[in-house]
């Protein structure tokens, strides 16, 4: 796709994203933000993570059926997909990174995800407790041999 880059996001998109965070803490969620090819994203849509019940809290995907809709609702607008979005959460059942990265990093199934969308960036927010007053926000794309870079994510 291409190296480190520069993403853009407003910041009452990052409130909404983090509000669903909070909202579905511990579980994991994820959405879509959306905008004119080219451009920062305009809108942020939340999804439902259609993972199994029992491992939302360390795991997401989206639903084949609403991802088609959110993308049909989109083209019908001029937009495109700019990001995909999901959240890591603290909880007992996830041990720590150990690997000196930091908690909103993509995990080795985030990076999988990725390879299926190497134009797109993936915005991650952790958070260790549904009343975090510090959410981690952080955005990522893969480079052209594959590799994860982290955008230089700046909200405005």
């Amino acid at each position: 796709m291409r190296g480190k880059s520069m993403f853009h996001l407003r910041a009452d998109l990052v409130e909404s994203i983090v509000a669903h965070a909070r909202r579905d803490y511990p579980r994991k969620v994820c959405g879509q933000l959306l905008g004119l090819e080219g451009a920062s994203p305009e809108r942020y849509v939340p999804m439902a993570n259609a993972d199994d019940p029992a491992v939302q809290a360390y795991s997401w995907r989206f639903d084949p059926t609403e991802q088609l809709e959110v993308h049909r609702q989109a083209l019908a607008r001029g937009e495109v997909s700019l990001a995909a979005v999901h959240s890591h959460s603290r909880v007992p059942l996830r041990p720590m990174t150990d690997s000196g990265l930091p908690e909103a990093y993509p995990s080795p199934k985030d990076i999988e995800f990725m390879t299926l969308q190497p134009d797109i960036h993936f915005v991650i927010v952790a958070l260790k407790g549904r009343d975090d007053t510090e959410p981690e926000v952080r955005s990522f794309c893969l480079t052209e041999a594959g590799e994860v870079a982290e955008d230089t994510l700046r909200v405005e």
